[in-house]
């Protein structure tokens, strides 16, 4: 062998190998998931009628064509991210029913609905939206999912009631209070900024919500 052609091979021998190309499946989760985060800002800001799949797509770097490939329809998108939402939002709802003790389980489903609201504020706006407009894309999924959830924290409660560890109160309600106060920090996170004289929540608020809450809601439960 010459001697250019041993150098060559020399460093051909030496030379790392290039890296593996990602999979095809790997790819397109990637790019769904894309879609799908844009998408989720665009309807919390300008609702199912006013997003436009042309502007979720140009945002992400695509064709509403390309997007098409991914998603059949808007409608299609719209409730792959409230599934999505609604998916992570039961996920934090777990904890009542697997708790064993009353205060430390309120404790972690209020720091956790808090977490949700800040770390997903435009997910719970989409939701709120959604529910407020009377959920027409999305009851089935809400009576389906959510409702079996509520059942099994209201069964909890009833029990610790029986048990005499909490006062017994109409605990449906008490939860929709919950969710309403928690998910609030999201939907209505920039009109308490606002109030507060600051351009965006910011960790402390979320931590001063968590103490107030849990507060009120363990006094509700005291038993007497």
């Amino acid at each position: 062998m010459s001697e250019p052609s041993e150098s060559l091979a020399r460093r051909t021998r030496a030379a790392p190998s290039a890296p593996a190309a990602p999979q095809p499946r790997a790819a397109r989760l990637k790019k769904e998931s894309a879609i799908c985060a844009e998408a989720e800002r665009q309807f919390a800001q300008y609702g199912f009628e006013g997003a436009s799949l042309e502007n979720i797509a140009a945002a992400v770097g695509i064709s509403r064509h390309n997007l098409l490939y991914y998603y059949p329809s808007k409608e299609a998108l719209y409730r792959t991210v409230l599934e999505e939402v609604l998916a992570e939002w039961l996920a934090r709802m777990a904890g009542i029913v697997s708790g064993t003790d009353p205060e430390a389980a309120m404790r972690e489903y209020i720091a956790a609905k808090l977490r949700f609201s800040r770390e997903r504020p435009a997910g719970s706006q989409v939701f709120a939206r959604e529910v407020m407009a009377g959920a027409p894309r999305f009851r089935d999924a809400i009576e389906a999912l959510v409702l079996p959830a509520l059942n099994a924290d209201v069964k909890t409660f009833e029990r610790w009631a029986r048990e005499k560890r909490i006062a017994r109160l109409d605990f449906r309600h008490l939860m929709f209070s919950l969710w309403a106060s928690t998910q609030a920090y999201a939907d209505l996170g920039p009109q308490f900024a606002i109030l507060l004289g600051k351009p965006a929540l910011e960790e402390g608020d979320f931590e001063a919500a968590r103490e107030s809450i849990t507060h009120q809601v363990l006094a509700a439960l005291r038993p007497t």
